[in-house]
């Protein structure tokens, strides 16, 4: 009688997956060392290689520890000696010294053509250098070797950065331009792979390159930086590794020599399928092209997002399963069963040797890289493929768990660029996931009485999400609730699907009725996938926001061994002995996890000391940008502006425990401070949002507007002289911007709305003075209409500085993460409008700095204010040199205590007139 499913011995070979993990590793480790440590680098390799070499030589009981001990030696030598020379590439030539200008050159290398003098690129990704001198200027030659790609845009300070396109290069050849004084210089012959920079009023030409394309630009090199301009701004954290300089061509290229056969045919196969689904809808018009070649360049961005909210993201960008389905139409087996014996398929069926078998896969394979581009995904398909079809052709059988740790060692050491792409990371542990755990897990399900079918596509499903979802939250901080039955229901769908559009692909050279014909047939299945992601994604709680990083990561392998050891016995079946404690144990997890993800700001205080007992005011870390918080009641706030960033707004609401917006004040209509409205709007009720005067710019006013009329909030125009109130300690008076502004005081950040709040109890008040963007104009304006004469002229320079005796700070009290420090009283003045000020402004206890205390600044307005507290909303390491030095000293020579988010984190204001205080919550992003 034959065993139960579940009781199939494991004879599963491992022995290839200890030295391929170990040449991941350490060309992972190598990509990121500097090219000084090189030498030791290779020092070490033929240390280790000899060592192994003794190792194999040697003679005992324990022969077989010392194989496998050889086996890891020798691939961390080989892995470390491939990176170097690989990498070699990236730090010689003139092309790496001039994108370093702070490096020295390698011994015996020569000046570059820009001279010593190379000035740095300014950070908002223009080729023009600090102090008015431009970036040095080269002619290269270059090959293209990737297909040009389209960056949309992203947050930049007061708007969104234009869309950019990045295209991989490799230049040949290097030399100065010829207005540069020296026509008859030589050219230097190189190998340098760069990164060509174009902007999109320029893409043009550049769009429609292809692959091996060799040309001739003028560029110029853009100094690499933590900050990629292709990016759009931002920290992105440590710089390109496959790429030596950025470059950014100064007009069209020259084309020198066309692109070979074998990519013009791509080109024109590409081209065909995108042809031929012009006629369908435009969810199946951009998905089809994506799903069969990864051409997403007319995916709808609302069915991206919900692609990804899914988990379905793998589906609209060509990856190994589409090789995986087609070589199983040829040979057989399925991805998540490659060890199946013997050949069946098309070539069982026509009866085709294993030889002619394996050399027809082999050319399906190249002809698939070739037309679907070499993407880290289908490089591990491929590979995988050559190996099994290799295994055919000499008649072993294929067995998955060695072909996979083959593979990945094989294309580590060939291209040691994949180590760090998060790309080949998630294909290879999905196709991991599917041979190590999901025919256990398959067996687990047919052994309680599951269907064969269903049992298998659970048990494949669950175990690729498995490996792949501790790596997916370091790329975004969620969890998808309804990845796995939404995978289930898409599976149905994606091997018609593919199958037809590479019908498409094929017969559209000769026929484009055909190709209609066959994208027709397409649609139903394409169409299919687009429901199930749409549908999905509308599904309330679809998404889980976690923890990011390496803690979020943790966390969530935690929860996924918890979850799989207590299932079993929650499935049915057979009882096992110990189900008590399974069960209990994932009663815990349920009980823990939503504490640990929903963080209620009562256990969140517990274990952060944020947010503070009392707080009357709080300005939020969320970068570059303004975003500030003004309780009325628990759980309910009224909100100023909302930052670049919809997580981030919503994760500091989130913890500060607000779920009602009773108004959303938006001070003007820039980047930094609107595109976190989603954020803000995401689960909350949202009373109104409260607008300018000025529509400008009219992109972002355009999705303002899009985003409150799909919530049903109602936009409300802001007036001088309003008056509102919320509950019983707030209240707030518009004080700008001004039916009648100067000519001078026009734009944007000068129609900022401006408002003086009170805070706190009626007998004790804290006043607020919140400035929006203001620039000095609309600052002066502002105090005219409310103090006349005008202020002369000479005054309105920085006051100088006061002794430090008299500087507001006093004392400072620290909880856990979290610190507090009291802000001097001295010098009270009337709260109500009896100083020097302006009548209806008077002194203010909290001044909200306007224009993330740049260098424009109104120093009369400033003085008459005269703050206690100055509070400047700024990212860390922004390109705009926020806040400017002379702004933070003049403050506090006024006696302002000066608090900076890019410092101190999270902003929170305490306490009344008399015990004024403020709080702070570093955040990790800090360090």
């Amino acid at each position: 009688m034959p065993a139960p499913p579940s009781a199939v011995p494991d004879r599963t070979d491992y022995r290839l997956l200890l030295p391929a993990i170990t040449a991941w590793l350490v060309t992972a480790t190598v990509l990121g060392l500097e090219a000084r440590h090189h030498p030791a680098l290779l020092l070490c390799a033929l240390v280790s290689g000899m060592t192994a070499f003794g190792l194999l030589t040697s003679k005992g009981p324990s022969r077989s520890i010392h194989r496998l001990t050889a086996a890891v030696l020798l691939t961390a030598a080989a892995a470390a000696t491939t990176t170097v020379l690989h990498t070699a590439d990236l730090h010689r030539g003139p092309l790496p010294a001039l994108a370093h200008p702070d490096r020295p050159p390698a011994r015996g290398e020569p000046d570059s053509p820009g001279g010593p003098d190379r000035p740095a690129a300014r950070d908002d990704g223009s080729s023009r250098a600090e102090g008015g001198r431009t970036n040095p200027e080269i002619t290269v030659e270059a090959t293209i070797t990737g297909d040009p790609k389209l960056h949309g845009a992203h947050t930049r300070g007061s708007a969104l950065s234009q869309p950019t396109l990045t295209i991989s290069a490799l230049v040949t050849r290097v030399r100065p331009p010829a207005d540069t004084g020296q026509p008859d210089a030589v050219p230097t012959v190189t190998r340098t792979p760069v990164t060509l920079l174009v902007r999109t009023q320029d893409a043009d030409q550049w769009q429609q390159l292809i692959p091996s394309t060799r040309l001739e630009v003028q560029a110029e090199v853009l100094p690499e930086r933590s900050e990629s301009p292709a990016e759009g701004g931002g920290s992105t954290g440590p710089t390109r590794t496959d790429s030596a300089a950025l470059l950014a061509p100064q007009g069209q290229p020259r084309i020198l020599a066309p692109p070979s056969l074998p990519q013009r045919l791509a080109a024109q196969l590409r081209k065909g399928l995108r042809d031929a689904c012009d006629h369908l809808s435009p969810d199946v018009r951009g998905l089809l092209p994506g799903l069969v070649v990864g051409d997403v360049t007319r995916l709808p961005d609302d069915l991206a997002d919900a692609f990804r909210a899914t988990d379905l993201g793998h589906l609209v960008a060509v990856s190994g399963a589409n090789l995986a389905i087609i070589l199983a139409v040829l040979v057989g087996g399925t991805p998540s069963d490659p060890d199946a014996p013997g050949r069946g398929g098309l070539a069982g069926l026509l009866g085709l040797s294993f030889r002619t078998t394996a050399l027809l896969g082999t050319g399906l394979t190249l002809a698939f890289v070739t037309i679907c581009r070499p993407d880290p995904s289908v490089l591990r398909a491929a590979a995988t493929g050559l190996i099994g079809l290799l295994a055919l052709a000499t008649g072993r059988p294929r067995r998955g768990v060695p072909t996979l740790a083959g593979a990945v060692l094989i294309l580590i050491l060939v291209d040691p660029y994949l180590a760090r792409s998060y790309g080949f990371l998630l294909s290879a542990l999905a196709t991991a996931g599917l041979l190590i755990l999901g025919p256990r897990w398959t067996a687990a399900l047919r052994a309680r009485h599951w269907p064969h079918h269903l049992a298998s596509a659970v048990g494949a499903t669950a175990a690729a999400q498995a490996f792949c979802s501790p790596v997916t939250v370091l790329l975004a901080p969620r969890v998808s609730l309804v990845g796995v039955p939404c995978n289930l229901l898409a599976e149905i769908a994606v091997a018609p699907a593919t199958l037809l559009g590479f019908g498409a692909l094929a017969v559209a050279p000769l026929s484009k009725g055909a190709a209609e014909f066959l994208a027709d047939l397409a649609a139903l299945p394409v169409g299919w996938l687009a429901t199930v992601a749409r549908r999905g994604a509308e599904l309330p709680g679809a998404e889980l926001a976690w923890p990011g990083g390496l803690f979020g990561s943790a966390l969530l392998v935690v929860a996924i061994v918890a979850l799989v050891w207590a299932l079993p016995p929650l499935l049915g079946g057979r009882r096992p002995r110990n189900r008590r404690p399974r069960v209990w144990s994932v009663l815990a997890v349920a009980v823990l996890l939503p504490v640990i993800l929903l963080r209620p700001p009562a256990v969140t205080r517990l274990a952060t000391g944020w947010p503070a007992e009392g707080w009357r005011l709080a300005m939020c870390d969320i970068g570059q940008g303004d975003m500030t918080v003004l309780p009325v009641e628990p759980g309910s706030a009224v909100v100023v502006d909302a930052g670049p960033d919809p997580r981030s707004a919503d994760d500091c609401l989130r913890e500060l425990g607000v779920t009602r917006v009773p108004v959303l004040i938006l001070t003007h209509f820039h980047a930094d401070h609107a595109e976190g409205i989603p954020g803000v709007l995401r689960g909350r009720s949202v009373g109104a949002i409260e607008v300018t005067t000025s529509d400008e710019p009219e992109g972002e006013h355009s999705r303002v507007l899009r985003w409150a009329a799909d919530d049903r909030v109602p936009v409300l125009r802001a007036q001088r002289g309003e008056r509102r109130t919320a509950g019983a300690e707030l209240s707030w008076q518009v004080v700008w911007p001004s039916s009648s502004q100067a000519p001078d005081a026009t734009g944007p950040n000068n129609s900022s709305i401006a408002i003086i709040a009170s805070l706190g109890p009626p007998t004790a008040p804290i006043r607020v003075a919140l400035l929006g963007d203001l620039e000095p104009p609309a600052q002066a304006a502002l105090l005219t209409l409310g103090l006349p004469p005008t202020p002369r002229p000479d005054e309105r320079g920085p006051p100088a500085p006061v002794d430090t005796a008299s500087r507001a700070v006093l004392s400072a009290r620290h909880a856990v993460r979290t610190g507090t420090e009291a802000v001097s009283a001295a010098n009270p003045v009337d709260q109500r409008g009896g100083g020097p000020g302006p009548p209806g402004l008077g002194r203010v206890d909290v001044l909200k700095v306007a224009h993330h205390g740049s260098a424009n600044q109104d120093w009369a307005l400033m003085a008459a204010l005269r703050p206690r507290l100055a509070l400047i909303s700024c990212g860390t390491g922004n390109p705009y040199g926020h806040p400017a030095p002379q702004t933070v000293a003049g403050l506090k020579a006024l006696g302002a205590t000066v608090v900076r988010t890019d410092r101190a984190g999270d902003i929170a204001v305490l306490g009344d007139v008399r015990t004024l205080a403020v709080a702070s919550h570093l955040r990790s992003s800090h360090g």
